[in-house]
């Protein structure tokens, strides 16, 4: 049986949605092993002057719990 952790990370970018998850995804490998899959839980953005300035992808990432040996 395997256990997987899942946590949630905030990816920005300056271009679109798809990058900022990709930026996410980017980061969290530096740190965390063995990232299965991910899921977007939301898209959302910052908006100046009626036009968006900031994309930004909520992700979750899931990775295997491995048992101490």
């Amino acid at each position: 049986m395997t256990a997987v952790k899942i946590i949630k990370v905030l990816g920005t970018s300056t271009e679109s949605w798809e990058d900022a998850a990709r930026e996410a995804v980017e980061q969290a490998s530096q740190t965390v092993e063995e990232i299965r899959g991910v899921e977007i839980e939301d898209w959302t953005a910052s908006v100046e002057n009626g036009a968006i300035t900031e994309y930004k992808a909520t992700v979750e990432i899931a990775f295997p719990v491995h048992e101490r040996s």
